[in-house]
Order: structure tokens, then C-alpha cells, then sequence
């Protein structure tokens, strides 16, 4: 039987995208882009295997071995002593922060749908001093600064060229 063409897989925007793979690779054992590629085309998204490619690499994806000797693709959880490159940051700024607000020592960071997450998960991994932690929802998440850093400042931080 034919599948309609409204059941057809449709393209996302990066972020929901990469919250999807995400998801993906924290939920089952993806082996290859292409099993990716198989996974997100049955979940109705449209992508290609180089877009996957790109995807997994800005997500910091890994091969890592599991049991069975069978590798799959994982995000790890980096120690706190290690630190993001500047760029990530900015670029994850640049990518998925549409609106920022202040108020004392806590900043609001407005996102696409689902991609709270991704800039929360840079911002730990920044390792910037005055950023406390963020808390992150679907779309919003909350920054909690230094009180000496001000949330004025730190938004500046990340979102200037």
C-alpha cells in the first residue's frame, strides 16, 4: 500500500532536529548515520545522511563500544573541569538564543521549541565563571549568575561577534 503524500517525511529546523537525535541516541542503540537516517525517516522527519552527519558532530557525538562489542553514537556527559571551545558556545548562541532578559542575577533565554536543553547543556559545559547554572524548559531557560557578575553583563557575553 502506497503511503499518502501528507505522511511523507518532512524536513525540521536544526534545533527541533538535533533534539530529536538526541533523544534518538539517548533512547536506542544507533549504529551507523544511516541507521539515523532510517530512525528519524520512520519518525516522519525528512533528513539526509550528511545533515546527520552535521548534526551528530555539533551535538558532540560519539562512537562508543557497548556491550556485545557492537559500537553505537552516545553524547557523553563532559566533567565539569572540561571545558567547551568559546565557538561552541557562540555558535549555539547564534544559532538557537532568539531573545534574552535580565533581572538581578537571573537571565531569561527565549529558544526555538526544544531547544532549551542544547543551549543549557553548552552553558555547563562553557565553564564561564559567573554562570551558577542554567535551568532549562522546552523554549525558556533560566541562568543563574554571580550576584557580582550581574545579569546585565552575562548575556552580552556569549551573543557579540
Amino acid at each position: 500500500m502506497a503511503a499518502k503524500a501528507d505522511d511523507a517525511p518532512k524536513p525540521l529546523a536544526k534545533p527541533q532536529r538535533q533534539h530529536r537525535i538526541a533523544r534518538l541516541l539517548a533512547e536506542q542503540a544507533v549504529t551507523s548515520q544511516a541507521h539515523l537516517v532510517e530512525l528519524l525517516g520512520a519518525a516522519g522527519v525528512a533528513v539526509t545522511q550528511a545533515t546527520a552527519s552535521r548534526d551528530l558532530e555539533d551535538l558532540g557525538a560519539i562512537k562508543v563500544r557497548v556491550a556485545g562489542g557492537e559500537t553505537v553514537y552516545a553524547i557523553p556527559e563532559l566533567p565539569a573541569s572540561q571545558r567547551a571551545p568559546e565557538d561552541h558556545l557562540r555558535r549555539v548562541f547564534g544559532d538557537w538564543v532568539v531573545e534574552v532578559a535580565h533581572s538581578g542575577n537571573l537571565v531569561v533565554l527565549r529558544t526555538p521549541p526544544g531547544s532549551a536543553p542544547v543551549v543549557g547543556s553548552a552553558l555547563d559545559r562553557s565553564g564561564l565563571p559567573e554562570v551558577l547554572g542554567p535551568v532549562a524548559g522546552d523554549d525558556k531557560l533560566i541562568v543563574v549568575v554571580t550576584e557580582e557578575a550581574c545579569g546585565a553583563a552575562v548575556p552580552r557575553y556569549p551573543l557579540d561577534p
